[in-house]
């Protein structure tokens, strides 16, 4: 899985009789190790005579659980209008430069102390700063503890963009080897982060093209189908645990078409997008909220008043969006009575969403526990209160200056929106 310089003809070669072996169990928490299990964070050996195989075949069907269960990830964006489910898997979809290592990064240190469960971060072809800078913030924030390794609530996989595409395309299948034991030795509920899936696909491509083989669609390997259901079919729920997936995935030029995301996409019971426009108005996590799918939003398994609420902000969210391309061709007054009191009411949900992501980091950085033990029912009744605020004793059509105006009572409910939404 190394590069082959050096490499020459009648060189000696020694065949281990079987398939890369990597080391597992509790000495591999708060280490970081390289495809083939090798630690590379200047630690000394894991000391494990435990080991495994990193190609398995996925568990049987009768082994499977699929009750829908919903993982509070404490983003509240999230938790409200996309909700993940445990055991499941969740794409987030994005171009470069909108947050998805973030957002993943933040979900590992929440997550970890909600739940005391276990992570493992993959990191698949990219920067190897930003694997060093996660390595150090999971030691400040104390997801990862160097006294006591045993005590940490990660390991780490690295596989960046540096190396050779053949451990690129294999790191992957490492970190869901180490998850698995977790999941089916340890008994645990595991948290895998893959960043970024697009990335092994890549690799994928790499290989195929030095095999000779006929490329596909868009220069992608023919057997990319393939490669990626025989990962994603591992990550599942069985009656010992459970491994939920969170796999940032970078979309070329943004086109949600290209194959690689398009293969995906049938893979995810989440998907959250991150979109650029929302990022460039300074909203972080910038969730776009209409593109972004989830299957657990059904009034059976959040809850009829979770399942409503969540419609109603989509649709308000819609309604807004439409009424800005009429608003920006033919200007306020071509509204009718009713839109224009709608667009009034739909202005304030964007102003609170970019406000609540203002605190939502603040609140994260300062490790408020307030916040992230508020249960998603008080939430829904506090956004739901404000949702349908009504806007009855407005007497004359409103401008677009005092559509932007959010008055004194209605001010009060902004700040409780952000309170429980950051």
């Amino acid at each position: 899985m190394d590069e082959t310089e050096g490499l020459v003809r009648g060189q000696p070669v020694v065949d281990t009789g079987s398939p890369i072996q990597i080391p597992v169990g509790k000495e591999c928490l708060g280490r970081i190790m390289n495809v083939v299990g090798d630690p590379i964070d200047n630690a000394g050996p894991i000391r494990t005579n435990r080991k495994r195989p990193i190609f398995m075949e996925a568990p049987e069907f009768v082994d499977q659980v699929t009750t829908p269960e919903m993982l509070v990830t404490g983003i509240k964006v999230i938790d409200l209008l996309t909700p993940y489910p445990k055991g499941g898997k969740i794409g987030l979809f994005g171009g470069a430069g909108v947050g998805k290592t973030v957002l993943i990064q933040e979900m590992i240190n929440n997550i970890a102390k909600a739940y005391g469960g276990v992570s493992v971060f993959t990191g698949v072809g990219e920067r190897t700063r930003e694997g060093n800078d996660l390595y150090h913030e999971m030691i400040e924030s104390g997801v990862i503890d160097l006294t006591n390794k045993r005590n940490s609530k990660a390991s780490l996989i690295y596989g960046q963009m540096n190396e050779s595409p053949g451990a690129r395309a294999r790191v992957a299948m490492t970190g869901l080897t180490l998850a698995e034991h977790f999941r089916d030795e340890e008994h645990q509920d595991v948290l895998l982060f893959i960043d970024n899936i697009f990335r092994f696909m890549q690799a994928g491509s790499e290989v195929s093209t030095l095999l000779g083989r006929i490329s596909s669609a868009v220069g992608y390997q023919p057997t990319l189908a393939s490669e990626m259901g025989s990962l994603q079919e591992r990550i599942t729920s069985t009656k010992n645990g459970s491994i939920t997936s969170v796999q940032a995935i970078y979309i070329p030029a943004d086109d949600v078409t290209d194959p690689a995301p398009a293969t995906a996409f049938t893979h995810f019971d989440s998907t959250t997008v991150l979109s650029r426009q929302i990022s460039e108005l300074g909203v972080y996590p910038a969730v776009d909220p209409l593109d972004s799918k989830s299957r657990l939003l059904d009034p059976t398994i959040v809850g009829k008043e979770h399942y409503q609420v969540a419609i109603e902000v989509q649709r308000i969210l819609q309604n807004y969006k439409s009424l800005q391309d009429i608003i920006a061709v033919l200007g306020m007054d071509e509204l009718s009575e009713e839109d224009k009191i709608y667009n009034k009411k739909d202005l304030k949900v964007p102003t609170r969403k970019k406000e609540s992501s203002r605190i939502n980091q603040r609140t994260y950085n300062n490790n408020n526990s307030d916040t992230e033990n508020l249960k998603i029912g008080n939430i829904c009744r506090v956004i739901g209160s404000v949702v349908d605020v009504q806007f009855s004793g407005v007497d004359s059509p409103p401008t677009i200056h005092n559509a932007l105006e959010v008055q004194n009572h209605e001010k009060r409910l902004v700040l409780e929106v952000m309170q429980h939404i950051g």
